[in-house]
C-alpha cells in the first residue's frame, strides 16, 4: 500500500490550520468489538488466517497492509500493546491494538483502512460466502455506519472517515443551538433538542420530529416568559411565532423584505410534525424517513439560533 494518510493524521494537520478544533472522547468497548466482528467476516477470522492454503495469504496480506500503515502512521514498529518479543500475527496485533486504544481518532484511522481494504479486497474472499462480494462489502460498510450512529459516535466512512461535526450544517446550526441553549434558563428546551438527536440516532423519527416541535415550542416560550409576554399557556407554535411577530423578535424591515420567513418559521416545523408527525397521520401514522427528520432537526436548530440570538439584541 502507498503512503496513507490517516484519518487522525488529517485531523492534527487541520487542527494546526485551524479548521477543526473538536475532540472527541473514547470510542465504547462494544463498538470496538463490533468493528472486529464485522472485520472478520470480510477479511477473514483467526482460523482462516491460520490456514495454509491459497486464501490463507490473502487473509494475511489484507491484515498487514492495516497493521504496516498504521505502524507507520504511528512511527512505531508494533502496534501497542504488542512488542518485538510478542509477535502472534497482524490479525492479532491489530485486535489488541484496537481493543486498547484509547484515542479515538486514532481509533478511526484503524477503521478507515478497515473499510478501505474491505471495500478493495473483498472480492478475493467471495468463494466463502453466498452473497456477491459487492452486495457484502457494501453492507459491511453500512453496518459499520449504523453501529457508530447507534453508539451516538460522531464519525461516518463515506470513501474515507469523515467527522459529523465537520458538516456545514451541523457546525453552522446544530452546535451554537445547543451552545446558545446552556445554562438553567433555557435547559427544558436543550432537553428536549438533545432527545431529538437521540430519537434520530436511534432511528426513531417520528419521536425526533415530535421533540423537534418540543424544542422549538419550549424556546419560545422561554423567550415569552422571559420578556414579559402575555401568552396562553395552550399557546401553539403559529400563536408563539405570532407574538414573536408582534413584538419586535423579528425586525419589521425583514417581515417586508423577507416576506417568506413568516411563512417557514409559522409552518416548517410544525406542519413537518403535524403532517408526518402526530396531529394529521390519521390512525395509521406515515413512516418518516430519515431525510426528513433530520431536515426539520437542523431546521429547528437554525431557528433555536435565530431566535435566542434575536433576543439578545432586544432592550
Amino acid at each position: 500500500m502507498p503512503i496513507y494518510e490517516t484519518f487522525h493524521e488529517r485531523q492534527a494537520r487541520l487542527r494546526k490550520t485551524g479548521d477543526d478544533v473538536y475532540v472527541y472522547g473514547p470510542v465504547p468497548r462494544e463498538l470496538k468489538v463490533q468493528i472486529i466482528q464485522i472485520a472478520e467476516n470480510i477479511l477473514g477470522d483467526q482460523r482462516a488466517y491460520d490456514d495454509s492454503y491459497v486464501d490463507g495469504e490473502n487473509v494475511q496480506s489484507a491484515y498487514g497492509q492495516i497493521v504496516r500503515t498504521l505502524r507507520s502512521a504511528l512511527g512505531v514498529f508494533y502496534l501497542p500493546p504488542t512488542s518485538e518479543s510478542i509477535r502472534y500475527g497482524y490479525r492479532e496485533e491489530l485486535k489488541d491494538y484496537l481493543l486498547g486504544e484509547q484515542d479515538a481518532e486514532r481509533v478511526m484511522s484503524a477503521l478507515e483502512l478497515i473499510c478501505l481494504i474491505i471495500k478493495g479486497l473483498a472480492s478475493q474472499y467471495e468463494y466463502r460466502h453466498q452473497q456477491n462480494s459487492s452486495e457484502r462489502e457494501n453492507s459491511a460498510v453500512d453496518d459499520i455506519n449504523r453501529r457508530l450512529k447507534q453508539h451516538g459516535i460522531g464519525y461516518e466512512y463515506d470513501g474515507e472517515i469523515i467527522r459529523i461535526d465537520s458538516e456545514f450544517v451541523h457546525v453552522e446550526t446544530v452546535k451554537p443551538a445547543l451552545a446558545l441553549l446552556r445554562g438553567d434558563l433555557y435547559k427544558t428546551a436543550q432537553d428536549k433538542f438533545l432527545k431529538a438527536y437521540e430519537h434520530l440516532r436511534s432511528q426513531d423519527y417520528q419521536d425526533a420530529l415530535t421533540n423537534a416541535l418540543k424544542a422549538f415550542e419550549s424556546t419560545m416560550k422561554i423567550i415569552n416568559d422571559k420578556k414579559g409576554w402575555k401568552v396562553d399557556s395552550k399557546a401553539t407554535a403559529k400563536d408563539l411565532v405570532e407574538v414573536c411577530f408582534q413584538n419586535g423578535l423579528i425586525p419589521a424591515y425583514w417581515q417586508n423584505h423577507m416576506g417568506g420567513l413568516r411563512s417557514m418559521l409559522e409552518s416548517a416545523i410544525p406542519t413537518g410534525r403535524n403532517r408526518a408527525g402526530g396531529h394529521g397521520g390519521g390512525p395509521t401514522p406515515q413512516p418518516v424517513p430519515e431525510y426528513l427528520a433530520a431536515y426539520a432537526l437542523h431546521m429547528t436548530a437554525s431557528t433555536i439560533v435565530f431566535l435566542v440570538s434575536a433576543e439578545k439584541s432586544l432592550p
